[in-house]
């Protein structure tokens, strides 16, 4: 169930979601997209993440992807269903095919990504019934933070590009 009209928020997925913003900060400090994961488990944090990308050079290294490997490690199975993932930003068709595979019970995000959305915006992955797993979506949680987060990333990097002209 896509839940992107439910316009109220509930404070565990405020919480999660503010740790998720707080691993942002940590990939824009290591000068990449400020993208940033959690997964949670029976109430308990398992995994924490940030977009690598840059960093390790690897185009794969997204936050979910590396949060997903830490929740796998924990678990001790590839399979986390009753897991809950946190992302700042909508996940991508790689991600998104991920969380499928991965089979986690839910993803909630923070603001969509118009351009590469893969779990509601352009395509929708993750509800896809002819795939064998299918998520519960929740998006728009604390959306302004996360959007005003990746604007301002972004805003800045045009700056110095211009900078540099």
């Amino acid at each position: 169930m896509n839940d992107k009209s439910f316009s109220g928020t509930l404070p565990e997925d405020e919480r999660y979601m503010r740790m998720a913003i707080d691993q942002a900060y940590i990939a824009e400090e290591n000068g990449d997209v400020p993208i940033g994961c959690v997964i949670v488990f029976e109430g308990r944090v398992i995994a924490k993440a940030y977009n690598q990308r840059q960093q390790l050079h690897d185009p794969t290294a997204h936050a979910e992807i590396i949060a997903l490997t830490q929740a796998s490690e924990f678990i001790g199975n590839w399979r986390l269903h009753g897991c809950t993932i946190y992302v700042t930003l909508e996940p991508c068709p790689m991600c998104a095919g991920a969380l499928v595979l991965a089979r986690l019970d839910r993803l909630v995000y923070g603001t969509d990504d118009p351009k590469t959305g893969a779990c509601g915006s352009l395509y929708n992955i993750v509800q896809d019934g002819r795939l064998n797993h299918r998520l519960e979506v929740r998006s728009g949680v604390l959306q302004q933070d996360c959007m005003e987060q990746l604007q301002a990333f972004f805003r800045r990097r045009r700056q110095e590009n211009a900078n540099f002209s």
